[in-house]
């Protein structure tokens, strides 16, 4: 046994049975996590009933809190890129990218999405259509088909890739060109000094893995539940809770085998595959599908988004607490709980750009394809809805089961089958890279910043995010997964306001 003094992060790690660990910040997450894991398994309606009363607080309690993290976080990166701070390079001056464009750009895709955009996909658009926001009148077809596409971009658009942004530049410029550990700690060294040493970076660290874990476990659950429901379809296969387990474990088991393949072969290849899976689809129910409606509906989307934009961030005198509470507040958490996991993986495969080719790279490209895939599948979904008389996907949102929204859709679909095990397949890499990646990062930060910290590690990381999202499943089903996003989220959108007045002041001394 034997103390790592390497670095001031270093001061409490303790290197003992092959491991390498940050002591405070490993044991308070990892038993806090293992200790919940159990209660919510052993009090499964206990953890739903207190999950679900937390759900409903969170989201009509701290609508503000979350609104205005989102609005500051999107500002703040906007300001970066039209000042001459975009000019800083991370790594500095001399540093070069160390993956292709295509290669970095599908790596940060895959990690900032994942599961989510098949989930929601058909579903979001079609509700918001059914069920429209800002008090728009439903019977007003053209306005609603609009809002359809633009709300759902709205979600998955500018303001949540800004959050991914801030923490991803704050990691990767302290990381780089100040020489700090890449744990969240570090990006707040302006403000708290030294201290980010002490107790106020475990805090930090552990709220961090905190935040990873109940993100990813929220969106591991929710692809669980989509592919069973899909394996169901296809195949007659009972989507009982023994099935998601089941899922879950191997699956969970294949991303281990991942985690020990190493970044540059587990992560990256699979990102590779799971982007090229992801435009084939995307690019046959294009063509497939109602193909000049989907080009009106995008660009109608895009022009509805700019002018939807403003009145969908304002949270003052909304009458529609529905859509505020129930969709934009959640996903709010849900993108903030999964900042450190996205913004420090982003941070680790962004050595040598500069800060405004990052921050245009990580806001719009995503923001572009993700109105496209709403566009695609949701506009595709909506054309069958008023255009064909097709009522699949709608009885099922009326009946609420959001998981069987896109095989619905694909029932319309030439190869259904093909298409719908094709989801499936491109579920699992998405489990699988979410995963992997999550217990890259939660390692790192779980080590003090430690980049080659040993594999067995993240195999622990990996197992738990699994077992948790096992956990939430069985307490409660997609309301407890909502609201492990919305507990975890909470504190770190404090953080987030405060990571962009300490990214600035970093910032400014590196332009001096």
């Amino acid at each position: 046994m034997k103390q790592a003094h390497e670095h001031p992060a270093g001061q409490n790690n303790l290197q003992i049975f092959g491991l390498d660990i940050n002591v405070p910040v490993f044991v308070a997450s990892g038993i806090s996590v293992l200790i919940f894991t159990i209660g919510a398994l052993i009090f499964q309606e206990k953890a739903a009933e207190v999950l679900g009363a937390l759900r409903v607080s969170i989201t009509t309690q701290f609508d503000w809190l979350f609104m205005s993290a989102g609005s500051i976080c999107f500002l703040f990166c906007l300001l970066l890129i039209l000042s001459r701070l975009g000019d800083v390079r991370l790594g500095g001056t001399h540093a070069r990218p160390e993956y292709s464009r295509i290669t970095w750009l599908s790596m940060i895709f895959t990690a900032g999405v994942a599961i989510g955009l098949l989930f929601y996909g058909v579903l979001e658009p079609v509700y918001y259509l059914l069920n429209p926001p800002l008090g728009i009148d439903p019977s007003d077809s053209e306005a609603t088909q609009a809002i359809a596409i633009s709300a759902s971009t709205f979600h998955w658009g500018l303001v949540p890739w800004a959050f991914y942004g801030t923490v991803g530049l704050g990691l990767a410029f302290f990381a780089y060109n100040k020489g700090l550990p890449l744990t969240v700690r570090s990006v707040f060294y302006p403000l708290l000094g030294e201290r980010v040493w002490g107790w106020s970076g475990h805090i930090i660290d552990t709220l961090a893995i905190f935040a990873t874990l109940f993100g990813l476990a929220t969106s591991l659950g929710l692809g669980a539940k989509q592919a069973v429901a899909g394996l169901n379809y296809l195949f007659g296969i009972p989507a009982t809770d023994m099935a998601h387990v089941l899922f879950i474990a191997l699956t969970t088991f294949f991303a281990t085998l991942s985690v020990l393949s190493g970044l540059n072969v587990g992560i990256k290849r699979l990102s590779q595959v799971t982007i090229t899976l992801a435009l084939l689809l995307l690019l046959f129910v294009f063509v497939a599908g109602p193909t000049q409606y989907i080009l009106s509906s995008l660009f109608a989307g895009l022009a509805d988004y700019f002018v939807k934009a403003v009145p969908l961030s304002n949270w003052v005198g909304r009458e529609d607490t529905g859509f505020l509470h129930g969709w934009t507040t959640f996903y709010w958490a849900w993108w903030i709980s999964w900042t450190p996991f996205v913004g420090m993986f982003i941070a680790r495969i962004s050595r040598g750009r500069t800060v405004r080719e990052f921050l245009i790279c990580v806001l719009v490209l995503p923001t572009l394809c993700c109105l496209l895939w709403m566009s695609v599948f949701g506009g595709t979904a909506i054309h069958q809805l008023l255009f064909e008389g097709y009522t699949g996907v709608t009885e099922i949102i009326t009946q609420w089961k959001p998981e069987l929204a896109l095989f619905k859709m694909l029932e319309q679909m030439p190869m259904t089958q093909v298409l719908s095990f094709a989801s499936v397949l491109l579920l699992v890499i998405f489990f699988i890279t979410s995963s992997d990646s999550g217990s890259l990062v939660i390692d790192i930060t779980s080590s003090g910043g430690k980049l080659d910290a040993p594999a067995s590690q993240r195999v622990f990381w990996c197992s738990l995010e699994g077992a948790v999202a096992i956990a939430l499943l069985l307490g409660g089903g997609l309301k407890s997964l909502q609201a492990a996003s919305l507990i975890a989220g909470l504190p770190f959108s404090i953080l987030l306001i405060l990571m962009t007045v300490s990214i600035w002041k970093g910032l400014r001394s590196q332009k001096r």
